[in-house]
């Protein structure tokens, strides 16, 4: 399967048609709405409402929808697989487009970082995301960049994981994280128009 994917990213020749892939990561269904671990599909769902579009075709084991952002043709998609299978859907748009890592764009949950937080890469490894994981296993690369919204550590160490992900922000967090995901449009904006080293300096850290 790895070989598949190599051989068709070597291939890749822009089309001047859809030119990127915008992932933001969840879980679906109304049980999961407004938790940690749908940061990035509440990220998705802002950049569909700038970019006048709702996600609501159902392809790609997604929502999602072309639209336009920050001048380019992308494909915007909230995976419908779950978090931790969110390659599956990713790597299938992917491949039915032939758009390589480096023009597949990532959003998703930090929980090292404070809500409000954003942290923009070029690429790199999972970070113990599993819905990055699975995103570098089935495609066989880590050159995603990507952006990682912050939802707050665990409260305490003992604290289960899953438990606290899958737990929803207080009021005054979810003010935060609109703050975090207005600027993660921001950012999106300027790393589709080729300026990922403008977002870093940016957005890192703010």
């Amino acid at each position: 399967m790895f070989q598949k994917m190599k051989d068709f990213f070597s291939e890749y020749q822009p089309s001047g048609k859809l030119e990127y892939i915008v992932a933001g990561l969840g879980n679906p269904g109304a049980k999961y709405e407004m938790t940690r671990h749908n940061a990035g599909f509440m990220a998705a769902d802002a950049l569909a409402g700038r970019a006048g579009v709702r996600l609501d075709r159902l392809k790609f084991k997604s929502s999602c929808n072309d639209c336009m952002i920050g001048g380019h043709r992308a494909l915007l998609m909230k995976p419908s697989t779950f978090m931790n299978l969110s390659g599956q859907a990713v790597c299938e748009a992917m491949q039915f487009y032939k758009i390589p890592p480096e023009r597949t764009l990532i959003l998703y949950d930090d929980i090292t970082l404070e809500p409000g937080k954003l942290r923009v890469r070029r690429r790199g490894s999972d970070g113990g995301h599993n819905g990055m994981k699975n995103i570098i296993y089935l495609s066989g690369s880590d050159q995603f960049p990507r952006v990682r919204l912050g939802v707050g550590k665990k409260p305490h160490p003992d604290y289960d994981l899953a438990d606290w992900v899958l737990s929803r922000f207080t009021p005054d967090e979810l003010r935060q994280l609109a703050n975090a995901i207005e600027r993660c449009t921001d950012a999106v904006e300027l790393i589709l128009g080729g300026n990922i080293a403008e977002a870093m300096n940016r957005y890192n850290g703010a």
